[in-house]
């Protein structure tokens, strides 16, 4: 897989992720490309870490992600290095995305992107963990990339949805801190 400049990461083989689409990612970046320079982005449910990986490569200061599975986990860590500059900053954590989120009360992050396995029912907890943390800058965002044939997006107390986009049988729907 290639991501921003051309630079080519690790995927894990099999079926144990699912990488986010070409067309997807690129969606995401162009929709996002004025805050990444220098944003602070958690990757959750992180599996190849592209998503991380393309928010290094463009500038992002510091990424955070969270995945549970030990191979993933290996290969995010090495793609991660190899992409980010000295002084970028890269966390990845290891385990379920629901207990993690406690480990990053207190924090705050520009950009969140949540790409869960489609039918591992993790997306109304872990929106309502981001939502009770406060885990989203006021300023920020938050994509959660879902099969609409699954999961429809929820009204969480804290966050309101600012926009929704489709893209094939792949839909995103894109959260802020609720007014």
């Amino acid at each position: 897989m290639r991501i921003y400049g051309n630079r080519q990461i690790k995927t894990l083989s099999g079926d144990l992720t699912r990488p986010t689409l070409a067309k997807v990612r690129e969606a995401i970046f162009n929709i996002w490309q004025g805050q990444i320079l220098g944003c602070v982005w958690l990757d959750l449910c992180a599996g190849s870490g592209s998503m991380g990986a393309e928010a290094l490569g463009r500038g992002a200061a510091r990424v955070v992600g969270i995945e549970k599975n030990n191979q993933a986990c290996r290969i995010i860590a090495d793609n991660w290095q190899k992409v980010a500059k000295p002084d970028q900053i890269h966390q990845l954590f290891k385990g379920d995305v629901r207990k993690r989120l406690d480990s990053l009360y207190g924090e705050k992050f520009d950009l969140i992107y949540f790409d869960p396995p489609y039918a591992a029912k993790l997306y109304d907890p872990v929106l309502e963990a981001i939502a009770a943390h406060d885990l989203l800058k006021y300023t920020g965002e938050l994509a959660v990339e879902y099969d609409p044939k699954l999961w429809q997006p929820i009204v969480v107390d804290g966050l309101e949805i600012c926009r929704e986009k489709n893209y094939g049988k792949t839909a995103i729907a894109f959260y802020r801190t609720a007014e």
